[in-house]
């Protein structure tokens, strides 16, 4: 008879199982997918009586990703990439063939060229770059030594690859596939619910800080990681591509809502520390109103059906909103204490608040067709690197080349070649990771631990079994663990290196030669070129030093200068995702160093406030009537454009000159900009629209006095007195 106990343990049990499965039971379903897509391309090589069935088995592990998605991107930018590079050898081959130094010079440029890329691109199509500088070591260094026989040693790696390819493609589709698609639905439920509750729980005033903080970090990896899976998952199938425009699109909408969102809270948090008790007592009813627009029955929205009843509340919110927040300001104008730019400040921050939820929940709703109007959105988040960073990566992996490819030629070591082609591989792969010293130091260790158990397989059981399938039960424990260490986060470099070149030493070619001598030359050729590589990288201008995150955050403080010059056409979406991206590239060398990351998160608040405010002042600029009062040559005009200049040259080099010339131009601006709406009495849209204009200026003026600003060490000290009180008699 069960006992209680029973019963308790039972579900235990089911539950543990069940955590297992989506945890490291999905870790191991990708480690025997990978190693089983290697062992089928080297039977189908072998089969195919290819010269280096290793070559396929090493592209499986280079290839391989847990998504199907995942894979078939990465396959995709690799043979493209392949196929560069074997055109590109083709052409060295032929004119350099006969001298070695030129002809080695000029693979360690073009290997600097693709390492470059490979840096800038940090996505899947830096692999089109890596592939096009080792392929072009990898067929060209081999064959240049027997240029009579480059074109049908050229094809063949080339088949090799390809082979790979296909195999590593078809294994992830089709056993127990796991999609990128499936993530994306996750993430797009998941991020409205939790950012719906970041607002509700914001607005009320029960958020710390602290929590503010990390919840925005979260936003912005989510973000980066949102599309990422996006990007990929339109390889899997029509459905995934049917709704790319519009994934992005809702990417872009969510970064606009949080940074509208944002702009509000912190004017809010100014207008309660300055005791503006009146603005905040006539705003406080319609914050109270605008949790309940994103439920649905007083339940959260969970799916798209769900998103189009809650942007239904929104559109009727957003169009009864102007006229009563006009009841509110007409109902305050006689009160002595009223700031009236305080509250057209704040009131219009909630309208675009308000507009950019609606767009965002729109953009969800309409996932629940297959195709949609809102598909049609041509910007794109595209993740880059500063192109100085990435020209230093490109200069690193070629001067690497020069180096041992001098060493080479000095020595006529036998596996010199070996050495030079790898450093090629190493130094595009480490120059996408945030810390390729520690990548490469890593790929070295794993390395080493290939060679030993490459000695022991090869050496050691290869001539005592017999059969293609015991050779596979003498390879499949090692794959097993090179791919195991894959998946734990600290150990990857040392499972890619472990997974690549055990393949590389221990994988069996169709004519197997026992030559141990070769065999140690070749692991110590490995190994000797990722110590140099680590060496490089810890030395040349390493990225863990302060010179890139200090350049990084140059270029996130710069999109302020960008939003004041830039074309307004798609300024918005590419003012949102590079600065997301650059905080992510950030974050990702401040690794453990939380006080580097907060001050990153405090720049990039600065720069999302003050950008927007520029990007929506010349707008709002750019849509004012052809009237005589407002060419660019009027005294308002040109305090205006004064204030735009003033605030870019701030965030270009911030100094306290700069910010007390920024802050004086802001309220000059402001002043001018009244002046003018006293002395016109212009129709109600021209009129609605200056008032927005002031408006910008009043929140530019709010933010660069916030005493938690990154500026706040320029500002003077000032007496605590309602913000915009000398502006709002006028």
């Amino acid at each position: 008879m069960s006992t209680p106990a029973t019963f308790i343990e039972r579900p235990s049990l089911r539950h543990a199982l069940l955590d297992w499965a989506r945890t490291d039971g999905l870790a191991w379903v990708y480690i025997f997918k990978a190693v089983l897509a290697a062992l089928l391309s080297l039977w189908i090589a072998m089969r195919l009586d290819m010269q280096q069935p290793r070559t396929a088995m090493t592209t499986v592990f280079v290839v391989m990703q847990p998504q199907s998605g995942m894979v078939l991107a990465k396959s995709f930018y690799r043979f493209c990439g392949t196929m560069v590079g074997l055109v590109v050898m083709m052409v060295f081959i032929s004119l350099f063939s006969q001298q070695p130094v030129l002809f080695l010079s000029a693979t360690a440029l073009w290997v600097g060229v693709c390492t470059a890329g490979a840096a800038r691109n940090r996505n899947f199509r830096s692999y089109g770059f890596v592939l096009a500088g080792y392929t072009a070591a990898l067929i060209g260094i081999p064959a240049a030594q027997h240029p009579d026989g480059a074109y049908l040693s050229a094809l063949t790696r080339v088949g090799e690859v390809t082979l790979g390819i296909v195999c590593s493609g078809a294994v992830s589709a089709l056993i127990f596939p796991q999609h990128a698609g499936e993530q994306v639905r996750t993430t797009v439920r998941r991020r409205f619910s939790q950012f719906v509750d970041y607002v509700c729980r914001a607005l009320s005033g029960n958020m710390e800080r602290a929590q503010i903080e990390r919840t925005n970090l979260a936003f912005v990896s989510d973000i980066v990681g949102f599309e990422a899976a996006r990007s990929v998952a339109v390889f899997e199938n029509p459905e995934s591509r049917m709704r790319g425009g519009r994934l992005a699109r809702l990417n872009s909408e969510f970064m606009s809502a949080s940074t509208r969102f944002h702009a509000l809270h912190q004017l809010m948090n100014r207008l309660r520390e300055n005791a503006s008790a009146t603005t905040i007592a006539a705003l406080e009813p319609f914050f109270r109103e605008v949790p309940p627009l994103f439920s649905v029955s007083g339940e959260p929205v969970r799916n798209a059906a769900d998103a189009a009843h809650a942007a239904a509340q929104l559109r009727e919110y957003k169009a009864a909103l102007p006229k009563r927040v006009r009841a509110a300001r007409i109902a305050l104008e006689a009160n002595p204490d009223f700031a009236q730019l305080e509250f057209d400040t704040a009131s219009e921050l909630l309208y675009r608040f308000v507009d950019d939820m609606l767009a965002y929940a729109e953009t969800y709703a309409s996932l629940t067709s297959p195709s949609h109007e809102r598909e049609h959105w041509i910007a794109r988040y595209v993740p880059k690197t500063n192109m100085l960073a990435a020209a230093i990566s490109g200069l690193r992996g070629a001067v690497v080349m020069f180096i041992l490819s001098a060493f080479w030629i000095e020595t006529a070591w036998p596996s010199g070649g070996t050495m030079v082609l790898n450093a090629a591989a190493v130094c595009a792969l480490a120059s996408s990771s945030p810390r390729p010293a520690l990548m490469s130091a890593q790929m070295a260790i794993g390395t080493t631990l290939a060679a030993i158990a490459g000695m022991i397989v090869v050496f050691g059981v290869f001539p005592h079994i017999d059969g293609f399938a015991m050779m596979c039960a003498a390879l499949a424990p090692a794959l097993m663990f090179g791919a195991y260490l894959t998946t734990r986060r600290a150990l990857a470099g040392v499972g890619i290196g472990f997974c690549i070149f055990f393949c590389f030493l221990a994988g069996p070619d169709n004519l197997v030669h026992y030559d141990p001598t070769g065999f140690m030359n070749d692991a110590l050729a490995l190994v000797l070129s990722m110590i140099v590589a680590t060496i490089a990288f810890a030395v040349l201008l390493p990225t863990d030093a302060p010179w890139l995150r200090n350049l990084l955050l140059g270029d996130l403080r710069r999109e302020v200068v960008s939003a004041r010059r830039g074309r307004l056409a798609s300024l918005t979406t590419h003012f949102e995702s590079r600065t997301r991206d650059l905080l992510a590239q950030i974050n990702a060398l401040a690794e453990g160093r939380p006080d580097l990351q907060r001050d990153a998160l405090q720049w990039l608040f600065a720069v999302l406030e003050f950008g927007n405010a520029v990007i929506d002042l010349r707008r709002e600029i750019a849509g004012l009537p052809n009237e005589p009062h407002h060419a660019a040559s009027m005294p308002w005009r040109r305090s205006v454009d004064a204030t735009l200049d003033a605030v870019a040259r701030l965030f270009d080099r911030p100094k306290a000159r700069r910010f007390d010339l920024a802050l004086a131009s802001t309220e000059r601006a402001i002043a001018d900009t009244q002046a003018l709406l006293a002395r016109l009495d212009p129709p109600r849209e021209e009129r609605h629209r200056l008032q927005r204009i002031a408006s910008h200026l009043h929140f530019i003026r709010t933010a660069l006095l916030d005493h938690e600003s990154p500026f706040a060490q320029c500002a003077p000290v000032r007496k605590h007195t309602p913000e915009g009180a000398p502006h709002a008699a006028a």
